[in-house]
């Protein structure tokens, strides 16, 4: 059977322009999903296309991933990134991928060994929030987590992404050998932090002293990440095929733009990722705040109250002129006065963010931005709101936001059908809507204080401006909501 590493391609795809046979795996990545093949991969593949090297990428999963992982095994780790524009399409062919490993596929033992090899300089990760066993209330390890339980137990045999970083630290450090970056490339606040939490919370469990090493000799600089890279579809793998003249199962589709600024804090080196075009900095925790509040905070807006709605994707939601104007507002009034960016003209990044929303040849699922809301509400939104209550500043489109996710979880969309809600909390989030009233539902949810904690929980102001809008929702639907909260 033809591969995209067999096949005769089209000629407008863009193929690897420098030596594979040289690469060696210096990047061991936790996570081989959409978002890491679309940005970093894809990044360090123009690094290498710009001026070779040997920076080539191991991709790790644990738990499931075995099936990917064969395919790419199949097509010598070769994979398509299609770049979808207004415009037109640009097929690209990632080759800094040169090995993988899966537990499912290989033993685990070999799985922590490949981080213990002394060529390998950064541990990157793309796991998601909950991949980092963090407590969302402490902000540290969570060790009522069955894998970190696993992990204190059985140290050198763990099964989740701290523990496994830990152990490799570990071994690395009894073998002599240089340590290695933590480089989470996850889109949440404050990756560094977060991972180095992570990491010295199991560490600290484990043995002081091994703590105190990691502290030392480990950097976790923190990232910001952005392009818009849809979940991969049938639909979306068949146009990849058309555009190729093969298939490739591991592709993926993604906007034309990316950004990535990361703190330049690498204890034992890095591509050149900013001839790419990577912006290096000092701080990166203003730009993730911008990124946080403005693209994801409205994409999540647009995504509860679209979906009520009867809006499938982003883009259709632009095509609605309350929704774009809500969005707009939202960026511009409510999101951007809360940010400590200096330097970056926010009205212009407003503009550019409508118009990535707009693209109709990314089909962007409401209900796909729409998981995990327990996990991105603090951020996205929750965080502005509380630098509007300290300043008794106006926030109703952040609150029929909240509210608009409070309806999207109590399981119904404004035509009456069920909605399938994902979420690491549906289960605790369903008990709280099947024993409360509507009338009741505001005050239930708001008990759930790992997301609105009790500072905003006690407000009464927060209550009161969330119920408002929660009514105007019951009341109108999500789309005149949106309307009449415009005229307000």
């Amino acid at each position: 059977m033809k591969t995209i590493a067999s096949a005769s391609l089209a000629e407008n795809v863009v193929i690897p322009q420098y030596d594979r046979q040289q690469l060696k795996t210096r990047i061991v990545h936790f996570g081989f999903g959409a978002f890491h093949r679309a940005h970093q991969a894809l990044l360090t593949d123009r690094v290498l296309n710009l001026q070779g090297g040997d920076w080539g990428i191991c991709e790790i999963s644990l738990f499931s991933g075995d099936r990917l992982m064969s395919q790419l095994r199949e097509q010598d780790h070769l994979f398509t990134v299609l770049e979808k524009g207004a415009a037109g399409n640009q097929p690209i062919i990632v080759g800094a991928v040169n090995e993988c490993l899966n537990a499912k596929l290989d033993s685990l033992a070999a799985i922590i060994e490949k981080f213990c090899e002394p060529q390998v300089a950064i541990v990157s990760l793309t796991i998601t929030e909950k991949g980092y066993c963090i407590d969302p209330a402490t902000g540290s390890l969570d060790i009522a987590n069955p894998r970190i339980i696993h992990d204190l137990q059985v140290p050198d045999e763990p099964h989740s992404a701290p523990g496994i970083i830990v152990e490799a630290l570990h071994r690395r450090r009894q073998r002599g050998l240089q340590p290695f970056t933590v480089l989470s490339c996850d889109n949440i606040p404050d990756n560094g932090h977060v991972v180095k939490n992570a990491v010295l919370g199991m560490a600290e469990k484990r043995s002081p002293e091994l703590a105190n090493w990691i502290q030392e000799h480990v950097s976790f600089p923190g990232t910001m990440v952005d392009r818009i890279v849809p979940a991969a579809t049938e639909e979306s793998l068949d146009e990849i095929a058309r555009e190729l003249g093969v298939a490739d199962p591991c592709a993926i589709s993604c906007e034309p733009f990316i950004q990535w600024v990361i703190e330049d804090h690498f204890v034992s080196g890095r591509p050149q990722w900013e001839t790419a075009g990577v912006q290096m900095v000092d701080d990166v925790l203003p730009w993730e705040q911008m990124k946080l509040r403005m693209l994801n905070g409205s994409h999540s807006f647009l995504a509860y109250l679209g979906y009520l709605a009867g809006f499938q994707h982003i883009s259709d939601c632009m095509q609605d002129s309350a929704f774009r104007e809500a969005a707009h507002r939202l960026m511009l009034s409510e999101q951007a006065p809360t940010l400590r960016i200096t330097n970056v003209d926010l009205d212009q990044y407003a503009d550019s963010l409508l118009e990535r929303f707009a693209n109709p040849a990314l089909k962007h699922k409401t209900w796909q931005i729409a998981m995990d809301g327990s996990q991105k509400l603090p951020q996205r939104m929750l965080d502005g709101i509380r630098v509007h209550l300290a300043r008794q500043s106006e926030w109703p489109l952040l609150a029929l936001g909240i509210a608009g996710w409070m309806r999207y979880v109590s399981g119904i969309d404004d035509s009456g059908a069920m909605i399938d809600i994902r979420d690491p909390m549906s289960d605790k989030i369903r008990t709280i809507v099947e024993q409360s009233t509507e009338s009741e539902r505001v005050s239930a949810l708001l008990s759930l204080h790992e997301i609105f904690a009790t500072d905003l929980a006690q407000n009464p102001q927060f209550v009161e401006t969330v119920e408002r809008a929660w009514q105007r929702i019951a009341q109108y639907g999500a789309h005149q909501a949106v309307i009449e909260t415009l005229k307000r």
